[in-house]
Order: structure tokens, then sequence, then C-alpha cells
């Protein structure tokens, strides 16, 4: 099953020769450096994630578990597509990055999850869920009860086992000091935008477009929802450690770093994902932030200068051909996933590929 997406896609990408096309575009060294990614990053997250998938099926309360479960089966790929930069790593710190990325990502993932699928959370409890991840990154920070304003059930310590090996992993990095503000902004960001998106329907909108016009003298000539999108990202949290894994790290590389992933990378990230969740989305009544835009002509043109600036951004910062395998590598699997053309959206999506030149 953790092998289910990443496998469809590569199936739909060997199929069809516009996309062969565009993975024959990577050449010898990205072809090698998929074959890495396939061959040994997926299978160490994979193998951790089995782990976590054995710690949330011992779970007590039915629920939880439930949730838990479909954090790991359903959204394996959150956690192999988080480790891509572990492409660029080897040996014990190739291990000890991806020990941080899964358990990090499933915090994601199952606050996530019980925010959106589990009955009867109250609001309140959406900041106070996502105190997890903010005491996950903040290794000084005294851990807290996160399950304190609901849902008041038992998951037999999964979350906060979840806390601590993240806090274990950080304290191994060699550079975590110098990237930590930066990770705990974006990660504030993301818990802020979980408290808002969850809201009720015809509240949500409103509270998301609030929280953008107070953070727009910052994030200028976006629209609210494509400042959503960018907070809503991993990738800026993955790449700052990917730096903070590194034993000679210049430290003048995590700015412009930063720069590029937060808020490029990360709002391409979040609007290709909803990109490809659009029929999901209208079935369970969420906010969509690509069903945001006017049109879908709106869409594709906004979301296609975005690659082309997210591939201009990278091309700027050290190691640039490694952040844009990691570009290449995300429009290739979400625009090449078999929701797309379960969706008819087969033309949009060339369009967007069309734009990595």
């Amino acid at each position: 099953m953790i092998w289910r997406d990443i496998a469809a896609t590569t199936a739909t990408v060997l199929a069809r020769p516009s996309r062969l096309y565009r993975l024959a575009g990577l050449g010898p060294s990205g072809w090698m450096r998929m074959a890495r990614f396939l061959g040994v990053v997926v299978p160490r997250a994979s193998r951790h994630l089995r782990t976590l998938r054995s710690q949330a099926s011992s779970i007590p309360d039915v629920e939880l578990r439930r949730q838990a479960l479909a954090s790991i089966d359903a959204k394996a790929y959150h956690v192999q597509g988080g480790s891509i930069l572990g492409t660029f790593l080897r040996g014990e710190t190739l291990e000890r990055y991806v020990a941080i990325v899964a358990p990090l990502e499933t915090i994601y993932d199952y606050l996530d999850n019980l925010c959106d699928r589990l009955e009867n959370v109250p609001p309140r409890a959406y900041a106070t869920l996502h105190e997890a991840l903010l005491d996950a990154v903040t290794p000084s920070q005294p851990l807290r009860d996160y399950y304190r304003d609901g849902p008041h059930r038992d998951d037999g310590g999964y979350l906060r086992s979840l806390v601590e090996s993240v806090r274990e992993g950080i304290g191994s990095l060699p550079n975590y000091s110098v990237v930590a503000s930066r990770i705990a902004q974006t990660a504030h960001f993301y818990a802020e935008l979980q408290s808002l998106k969850h809201l009720p329907t015809s509240e949500r909108e409103v509270r998301c477009e609030e929280w953008y016009v107070a953070n727009r003298s910052r994030f200028p000539d976006m629209y609210w929802w494509e400042f959503a999108a960018a907070c809503g990202s991993s990738l800026p949290v993955f790449a700052m450690l990917f730096l903070a894994s590194q034993e000679q790290l210049d430290r003048d590389d995590v700015g412009p770093t930063f720069d590029a992933y937060f808020p490029s990378v990360s709002a391409l990230h979040i609007l290709l994902d909803y990109f490809i969740d659009q029929a999901e989305d209208r079935e369970h009544r969420e906010l969509n932030f690509v069903a945001c835009y006017a049109t879908t002509a709106e869409a594709v043109e906004r979301v296609r200068d975005l690659v082309r600036e997210t591939a201009t951004r990278l091309r700027t910062i050290a190691h640039a051909d490694w952040h844009a395998f990691l570009l290449h590598a995300m429009c290739l699997f979400y625009l090449t996933h078999p929701k797309v053309f379960a969706q008819r959206l087969h033309a949009e999506s060339r369009a967007l590929l069309g734009a990595l030149g």
C-alpha cells in the first residue's frame, strides 16, 4: 500500500508519451537521481512508516486509531515525497534526515485528519491540537496536553510519541540552531491556517481572507488563497532540516533557500495538491484553493506563472540543481497523477508541465 501512489504515477508516466518526454528531459543525472530517490530514499521512508503504523495500530480509541492509520495509509506519499532532498544525503546523515521527516510529516497528516474527518471536534481544538507541531520543532518548549480542548479520547500517547521522535532527531542535527527560527515561523503559519480552514463553510473563507490582509505587506501580489496555500506546505521545513543536516553548512545559504521555498515552492506544492483533489474536495465540501479562482483558465495561468517564478528563484540558490530536481519531480508526480486523468484535466496538466521549460 505504501508504494501505491508512486507506483501508479510511475506507470502513468511511462504509459503516456508526453509525460515520458518530461521524464526524459531530466537527463542522465536526473534519471540517476530519480533512481536513487525511488530505490534508496523511498524504501527508508517506507520502513519508518511501517514502524509508525505499528504504533498507530495500538491506539486504544477506535476513531483516533482509524484516523491515524488513514493518515499513514492514504498519505504515505507525503512522507516519501517529503524526504526527496534526502536523495542528496548519504549514510547516517540520510537516515537521520528521514527519521525526522517521517514522524514530522505524520504529525501534519494525523492532525489534518482529526480536523477534517473526525466528527465533533470543536473549532477551539484546532489550534490546541497543532501545538504538537509547534512543540515538535521547538525542543525547548515543554510538552503540553494537545487534546485538552478535544477530542477527549485516548490515543495511548501516540501524538506525544511523534513529537518526542521529532525532537530527538532534531537534537542530533549539527546545525539546527541556524534554521530554527525559520522552521518555527512556517510551523506557526501552518498552525494558524489549520485553525481557520477547518471552520464552518460560512466562516472559513472570510477568516482566511482577513488573515491574509493582516500579512499582505510581507506577501504582496497574492490572492488570499495563494498565501494560505504557501502556509499549508511542509516543504520549507524539510528544506531547512536538509540544510541543518549538513556538517559543513554555509550560513549564507539559509536565507536565500528559505526565501525560495516560502512562499514560492510551498504555494506551488499545495496548489498542485489541490489541483488533483478538486473532485474529492467537492464531495467532502472541503475548502479547495484552486477552486477559489474565478475560472479554470485563470487558475492555470496563475499556477503556470508560479511554476516559472519558482524555477527562476531556485536557479539562484546554492545547489540549484538539487532543488530543481525536487521541483521537476513534484510537478511530474502531481501532474501525471491518475486523478488528473480521472477528472479530465489533461490539457491543464500539459500547460502546467510546459511551464517547466
